[in-house]
């Protein structure tokens, strides 16, 4: 099954505008730590009374399931090796382990202060020096570590 996606010369633009559309309504930066805060904040205290972080949180979760659900389930293909490595039954340990990455991801993003997102997009647009360094940071250990699972593989 082959799979379309946004083009990048209408994707990227339309994310810039979200991120000047954010400052503009809300003076806060477009990322997806924040979201996911209020989230278990409010629901650690019984509250479902989410700020517009709250609710981009809830959208981005919503999103993705009714996507999977349009294109008839869950589908990982192109994964890499990740989905090489893992077929027949043994597929049941890609969701698994994706799950167990995007946690790690949102507790590192949490405990550093902020995620890829809001640093990549909203931090580097305000020339703030520390999501230079961040984004130049999880960059550059991305392009390091494809090399080295391209030698290992």
């Amino acid at each position: 099954m082959e799979h379309h996606q946004l083009a990048w010369y209408i994707a990227g633009p339309v994310l810039g505008l979200c991120v000047i559309a954010c400052r503009i309504l809300f003076n806060a930066r477009l990322g997806v730590t924040g979201g996911f805060s209020e989230l278990v904040g409010k629901l650690s205290r019984g509250s479902v009374r989410f700020d517009w972080r709250g609710w981009f949180a809830i959208g981005v979760a919503l999103g993705g399931t009714v996507f999977a659900l349009a294109a008839g389930g869950p589908d990982f293909h192109g994964y890499g090796w990740l989905t090489d490595t893992f077929s027949g039954s043994a597929r049941i340990a890609i969701p698994v382990l994706l799950l167990g990455a995007g946690v790690l991801i949102g507790y590192g993003a949490k405990a550093a202060g902020g995620c890829t997102s809001g640093n990549g997009l909203s931090g580097t647009s305000l020339l703030s020096p520390a999501s230079l360094a961040a984004t130049a940071t999880f960059f550059g250990t991305a392009i390091g570590v494809s090399f080295l699972i391209a030698a290992v593989i």
